[in-house]
C-alpha cells in the first residue's frame, strides 16, 4: 500500500502518496522518482498508474496533487500555472531526498503529457534530478495557445478580465477543461479518458482557472531544454500520437545524452492508461534509468 506523503510548496500543503517497493525485493536504499501527470490531472489518475509499475520495479515513486488541485491546498482552485507546478516538483524532490529508504544520489523524474514539459523544465534548475523521462509530452503550451490563431489575443483579454472580476468580487472565473462542442480529435479522445470510467480519481474537476492562460502562454520547455544537459533525457511517444511533434521538438532541441523512443501505433492518450502502451513505456524508462542512475 502507498504511504501518505505531504510537503509544503508555495506556502501550500501538498498531499501525495509514496509508492515504495517491497522490502523483500529491494534491500537497502532505492532510487526515487517524482511522477507528474497531465494538465488538470490529480494524483489518482495517470501518475498513480506509472508509480505503481515503477514501484514493482524497485523504485520509490512519489505522486501528488499540485497546488490548487485535488487534496492539496491553494486558491483559486484549478490554476494551471506551469511555474508553480515546477516549484511543486522541486519541493517533491526535497521530500524524496530526505526519505530514509531513498538514495538521494539516485533521483529521477517522469512526466506525462504536460508533465512532460514541466519535468524537464524543473530538472534544468534542480540538479538533484539525475535523469528525466517523458511520455506523450506536451512541451510547448505557448504553441498550443497560439494555435488558436488570432483568437489567442482574445483569450489573453478574457484572462485579464477574469483577473479584474476576481479583484472586484473575490469570485474566480473558471472555464471547462473539456467543453461541449469541441470537435477536434485530440479533445474527443481526451473525453474518452476523463469523462469515462478510465478516470479513477473522483477529485478531478473539469475546469481550468481562466487566467491560467496568461501563465501558460509564457511557458515552453523548448525555451530551456538545451540547458538540461548533461542530465540524460528519454523522450517516449507513440507513432500515432497527436502530440508526436512536441516530443520530436523536445528531443531535437535537447543536448546529449538523449534518446527518442517511438512506440508503434500508440496515440497520445494510449500512454495514460492502456497497458499495451504504458507497459512498454515503463519497461523502457526502467532500462534508461538503470543505465543512467
Amino acid at each position: 500500500m502507498p504511504q501518505d506523503a505531504t510537503f509544503t510548496s508555495n506556502g501550500n500543503r501538498i498531499v501525495g502518496q509514496l509508492h515504495l517497493p517491497s522490502e523483500r525485493t529491494s534491500a537497502g536504499r532505492v532510487p526515487g522518482v517524482v511522477v507528474v501527470g497531465p494538465a488538470s490531472s490529480v494524483k489518482g489518475q495517470v501518475p498513480t498508474i506509472y508509480a505503481e509499475r515503477l514501484a514493482e520495479l524497485g523504485y520509490a515513486a512519489l505522486v501528488f496533487d499540485h497546488s490548487t488541485y485535488g487534496d492539496s491546498e491553494g486558491w483559486p482552485r484549478s490554476d494551471e500555472d506551469p511555474f508553480a507546478k515546477i516549484e511543486d516538483i522541486k519541493n517533491a524532490v526535497t521530500l524524496l531526498a530526505g526519505h530514509h529508504r531513498i538514495d538521494a544520489d539516485r533521483l529521477a523524474a517522469v512526466g506525462v503529457c504536460a508533465g512532460g514539459g514541466y519535468v524537464p523544465a524543473a530538472a534544468v534548475a534542480d540538479r538533484r534530478i539525475k535523469v528525466v523521462a517523458t511520455a506523450s509530452a506536451i512541451t510547448d503550451l505557448r504553441a498550443e495557445i497560439k494555435a488558436a490563431g488570432d483568437d489567442w489575443r482574445a483569450i489573453m483579454l478574457a484572462a485579464d478580465n477574469a483577473r479584474e472580476q476576481y479583484a472586484r468580487s473575490g469570485r474566480p472565473v473558471h472555464i471547462p477543461f473539456l467543453a461541449d462542442g469541441q470537435l477536434d480529435v485530440w479533445r474527443e479522445n481526451a473525453k474518452k479518458f476523463y469523462l469515462t470510467d478510465r478516470n479513477h480519481d473522483p477529485n478531478w474537476r473539469n475546469e481550468t482557472l481562466l487566467w491560467s492562460y496568461d501563465k501558460m502562454i509564457q511557458f515552453s520547455a523548448i525555451d530551456t531544454i538545451d540547458l538540461l544537459a548533461p542530465t540524460p533525457l528519454l523522450v517516449i511517444a507513440g507513432s500515432q500520437a497527436e502530440t508526436l511533434e512536441h516530443s520530436q521538438r523536445l528531443y531535437e532541441h535537447a543536448q546529449e545524452a538523449k534518446e527518442l523512443h517511438v512506440i508503434d501505433g500508440g496515440t497520445h492518450f494510449d500512454f495514460y492508461d492502456r497497458p499495451q502502451y504504458v507497459g512498454p513505456a515503463v519497461t523502457k524508462i526502467d532500462e534508461f534509468f538503470t543505465n543512467q542512475l
